[in-house]
């Protein structure tokens, strides 16, 4: 699990660097990596359960590793959220700029039914010869 851990580190660290170079190949490339270790921790915590459950003792002698393997997954969620706040920000920008291309500056954004953002597409030139 420490490894798997730490490659997730690592996977999120490449994941910044993708995000903030505006990298799609690597952000995609970055997104598939953390998804394939993710369900592989759930694995293998799985199998840390089950280890547990038949050997009480080697649990509390291993204890400590665990609390280690916590605390970098801890500092991975701190990452991740890191991560997910530049994406937030990225999006903001890109609809302000969406919304002074189309003109709709000064109108709100709804979700529909579906779950789809409905804004009004009005467009208005922005200048003229």
């Amino acid at each position: 699990m420490r490894l798997a851990v730490g490659e997730l580190m690592d996977a999120l660290t490449t994941e910044r660097s993708a995000l903030e170079t505006a990298d799609v190949d690597a952000l995609n490339h970055a997104g598939a990596n953390k998804h394939e270790l993710m369900v592989r921790l759930e694995q293998l915590d799985g199998e840390r359960v089950q280890l547990s459950q038949g050997a009480p003792d080697a649990s509390r002698v291993l204890a400590p590793k665990w609390q280690e393997v916590l605390q970098s997954l801890r500092a991975c969620q701190q990452l991740n959220q890191r991560n997910g706040y530049l994406v937030g920000i990225r999006l903001q920008q890109v609809r302000k700029a969406l919304a002074v291309l189309t003109g709709n500056e000064t109108e709100a954004s709804v979700y529909g039914r579906a779950g789809d953002l409905r804004t009004s597409l009005r467009s208005q030139p922005l200048a003229e010869a």
